[in-house]
C-alpha cells in the first residue's frame, strides 16, 4: 500500500482537525510532510487556519514576528516598501511555502494573497517546541530554507546576467515547475500576479514585461488564457531562453 494511502486511512478515525491535515493543498511538499499521524495531529492542535481573500494581508512589514505562517492554498507576494514610500516585490509563494520566520523581532517585508486561500498559522515560540519535540520537523525546516537560499542565488544571478527576456522565461517556467510540484499539471497555468508585479519583481518594467511576454506569443511560445491563465506551448525554447542559453527565436 502506498505510504500516503495507508496514513489516508489510519487518519479517517481522527477528528476534522487531522482530516483537514491530510487533505491540505501543501501535506506532501510542506514543512508538515515528513510528520507521522501523530505528530501530525500534534502540530494541527498548535495550528489556526486563516481563510483569506485576494489582496488580504497575512502580515506587514514592520508587525511583530509572533507567528509563522504556511500557505496551504493558494498563492501570495511578498513586498518591501522602501523608505521613500515606493514598494517592491520581492517574491511569490504558494502552497507548501513557509512565511514570516524571521531570527528578527519585526518582519522586515509584508505578504499578501493574490488569490483567494488559507494559510495555516503557529506561535514561533510553539514551533520551537515542536522542533525539539520532531527533530525531523526541524530538519525538514532547514531543507526548505537551504531550497529558498538556492532560489535566491538563481534570482539574484537572473538579476545580474540575464536580460529581460531571458528573466521573463525562467520566471514563466519556475511558475509552471512549482505548480506542477503541487499536483496541477497544466498544461493551463495559473498567472494571478500582475505584470507590474512581475516586472517589481524581475527589476523590469510593466512595459518591459508586456513586451517580452508579447514577443513569446508571436513566436507560439505561449499562449494566455483568460485574465490569468498561461500555457506554455513551446516549454523547451523557453527553458533554453530562461536558462542563459540565449534567444532561439526564429
Amino acid at each position: 500500500m502506498n505510504p500516503l494511502d495507508a496514513t489516508r486511512g489510519m487518519m479517517d478515525g481522527l477528528g476534522t482537525e487531522a482530516n483537514v491535515c491530510v487533505k491540505c493543498g501543501s501535506r506532501s511538499i510542506g514543512l508538515c510532510a515528513p510528520l507521522d499521524v501523530a505528530a501530525l495531529d500534534d502540530m494541527s492542535g498548535e495550528s489556526e487556519r486563516l481563510s483569506l481573500d485576494p489582496r488580504d494581508a497575512i502580515f506587514h512589514q514592520g508587525d511583530a514576528a509572533r507567528y509563522v505562517y504556511t500557505l496551504t492554498e493558494g498563492m501570495a507576494r511578498m513586498t518591501r516598501v522602501l523608505p521613500d514610500g515606493r514598494q517592491s516585490v520581492i517574491g511569490f509563494r504558494f502552497a507548501g511555502d513557509l512565511l514570516g520566520f524571521t531570527p528578527g523581532a519585526e518582519h522586515a517585508f509584508g505578504a499578501e494573497m493574490l488569490t483567494r486561500g488559507t494559510v495555516c498559522r503557529l506561535d514561533r515560540r510553539r514551533l520551537e517546541q515542536l522542533f525539539r519535540r520532531y527533530p525531523v520537523l526541524e530538519r525538514r525546516f532547514l531543507d526548505l530554507c537551504v531550497k529558498e537560499l538556492a532560489a535566491s542565488q538563481d534570482h539574484i544571478l537572473a538579476l545580474g546576467r540575464f536580460n529581460a527576456e531571458e528573466r521573463v522565461a525562467a520566471f514563466l517556467v519556475s511558475l509552471a515547475e512549482a505548480q506542477e510540484r503541487r499536483g496541477r499539471p497544466g498544461p493551463v497555468f495559473d498567472l494571478p500576479a500582475t505584470r507590474a508585479d512581475i516586472g517589481e519583481f524581475l527589476g523590469l518594467t510593466l512595459e518591459t514585461v508586456s513586451r517580452a511576454i508579447s514577443a513569446f506569443r508571436k513566436r507560439n511560445w505561449i499562449r494566455l488564457h483568460g485574465h490569468s491563465g498561461i500555457e506554455l506551448t513551446d516549454r523547451e525554447s523557453l527553458i533554453g531562453l530562461g536558462s542563459g542559453e540565449g534567444s532561439c527565436a526564429a
